[in-house]
């Protein structure tokens, strides 16, 4: 596996990544903590269905955010690839195609919340229609989840290339596969043991760190057409 050289075009698509990531990670928290999050009561259908109907425009939002969240993945995934191919072809294409998946899967469960809200807009003639909107809900919640297996899968292999590329400091691709395992583990409680989700929830804010700090990385990449020294990785 050889190192990656820096040349302004790779500085360019770097910075375009980063910008494809910064958007990713707006859109994805604000969907998640600050539009949807406070509607959605998986404990109490009626509760989740007033929210909803009294706040629409939100909930669309919502929605939208995920899916500006799910096209910039996409970009991001082929961007990333063009990237890192000259290093390791192998694993930067298996690094796009387990990040391609999870953007699909997270697309494919906007229907859940799709199917939801028109539930709920015919409440009037669909008995329990709270209770069953509520399962669309979870079902995306679950979809989503089931995405993270593969972006867990994806955030190891981008790790071990950021790690040996040579163009970043070794802390972000520590933190990329860091990011991985807890993505891998967090969908695997949520699946198997779903009890033990809450207690681990705190870990994603690791994952949040780690992104963020790699996405500012790459926003920040300097366009100087230097070789990187091939005996030693540069920092910050």
């Amino acid at each position: 596996m050889q190192q990656l050289q820096m040349t302004s075009a790779s500085a360019r698509d770097m910075r375009f990544a980063g910008l494809l990531y910064l958007v990713i990670i707006v859109a994805g928290l604000s969907a998640e903590l600050l539009l949807r999050g406070p509607l959605i009561d998986f404990e109490d259908a009626n509760a989740t269905a007033t929210g909803i109907l009294s706040a629409p425009g939100q909930f669309r939002l919502a929605i939208a955010a995920d899916l500006v969240m799910a096209v910039c993945d996409a970009g991001l995934a082929i961007l990333l690839f063009l990237i890192f191919r000259s290093m390791a072809p192998g694993l930067a294409l298996g690094a796009m195609v387990f990040r391609l998946i999870q953007t699909v899967l997270i697309a494919v469960s906007l229907m859940g919340l799709l199917t939801g809200w028109l539930l709920l807009s015919r409440a009037d003639i669909l008995a329990d229609a709270p209770a069953l909107a509520l399962v669309f809900f979870d079902l995306h919640a679950h979809g989503y989840d089931l995405g993270l297996v593969f972006f867990g899968i994806n955030s190891l292999i981008m790790g071990l290339l950021v790690w040996r590329s040579g163009l970043f400091a070794r802390v972000f691709g520590a933190g990329l596969a860091i990011a991985g395992l807890v993505y891998l583990f967090g969908s695997g409680l949520r699946f198997f043991a779903p009890e033990l989700a809450p207690a681990f929830a705190p870990a994603y804010e690791l994952t949040i760190l780690a992104e963020t700090a790699f996405c500012l990385r790459l926003l920040l990449r300097s366009s100087a057409g230097h070789k990187v020294s091939r005996r030693r990785y540069i920092g910050l």
